[in-house]
């Protein structure tokens, strides 16, 4: 058996279009675009080429988008005043701050800066705790909430089944381990420190890894006919980007699985553009 391929880049396009329509109404009903404000700190190269995607990303929906570059010796009270500015500007919805940020700046307080309805990467606070309490009308993180939706589209419903998350961070493994739960799965978060992850993963009808180790997830670890989902992007030496799942072997496995690149990678933009255009209907 060789599993479904969970194609990235077609479901961000659904998303998109998705996006790009229901903007229309909104400049129609409210008589101007949604807008996106970037902040980047430095000249950090791979920073610069994701903040020219999401600009160009936002154009082709038809959202305003403006980026504010600040220099790489910036400092914290710098970067939170043009932040406290944007939280003020009628024209703008959304704040995405660019991590990472240089040494000097502290991230968190940066973070904390952003007013949570115009937070739309899902960071603050306010919008985790309103995923971990379950309440309603908060923003959710991109990357957990853009696996949910491939999950969707490729039939996958997490009621009742074994879901093993492998990664605890704040920004995919824990957001995304409440979303499966919210979806009524049973969810283990697996780490550095879980005994027998091989163990762990091969109970598992979903599988989600997401802790930059290239091909630590083992084809023979997948359950037959389990759903796969790779956030994982490493760069091998010989210069090929590999995830954090042996996808050669895990396809031969798995019902469907997310390919690296093209997986989980293009729904985060698609779902930074939707959470966008929800917290502009919001206000």
């Amino acid at each position: 058996m060789s599993a479904r391929i969970l194609d990235g880049k077609a479901v961000a396009a659904k998303v998109r279009a998705e996006v790009a329509r229901e903007t229309q109404r909104f400049v129609e009903q409210r008589g101007r675009p949604p807008g996106l404000a970037v902040v980047r700190v430095g000249n950090d190269p791979a920073s610069q080429i994701y903040v020219r995607g999401k600009i160009k990303a936002c154009q082709e929906v038809g959202f305003h988008s403006e980026e504010h570059h600040l220099p790489e010796d910036a400092v914290t009270a710098e970067v939170v005043a043009v932040v406290r500015r944007l939280n003020e500007d009628p024209e703008i919805d959304g704040i995405l701050v660019q991590l990472p940020l240089p040494r000097q700046v502290d991230e968190q307080a940066v973070l904390d800066a952003i007013a949570p309805e115009k937070d739309v990467d899902g960071f603050h606070l306010v919008n985790a705790g309103k995923l971990l309490t379950g309440r309603r009308g908060g923003i959710r993180a991109c990357t957990p909430l853009g696996i949910m939706r491939l999950l969707e589209e490729g039939g996958c419903d997490p009621r009742g089944k074994k879901a093993v998350v492998i990664g605890r961070s704040n920004i995919v493994g824990k957001p995304l381990a409440l979303l499966l739960l919210e979806a009524d799965a049973t969810v283990t978060i697996c780490h550095s420190k879980t005994p027998d992850l091989a163990a762990e993963v091969r109970q598992a009808d979903i599988v989600v890894a997401a802790v930059g180790r290239p091909k630590l997830v083992q084809g023979d670890w997948i359950k037959e006919g389990a759903f796969v989902v790779d956030v994982g992007i490493n760069r091998l030496p010989d210069g090929k980007l590999v995830g954090d799942v042996d996808f050669e072997a895990a396809k031969e496995r798995a019902g469907a699985i997310t390919p690296v690149p093209g997986g989980v990678g293009p729904m985060t933009i698609a779902m930074l553009l939707a959470n966008t255009l929800q917290a502009a209907s919001a206000r």
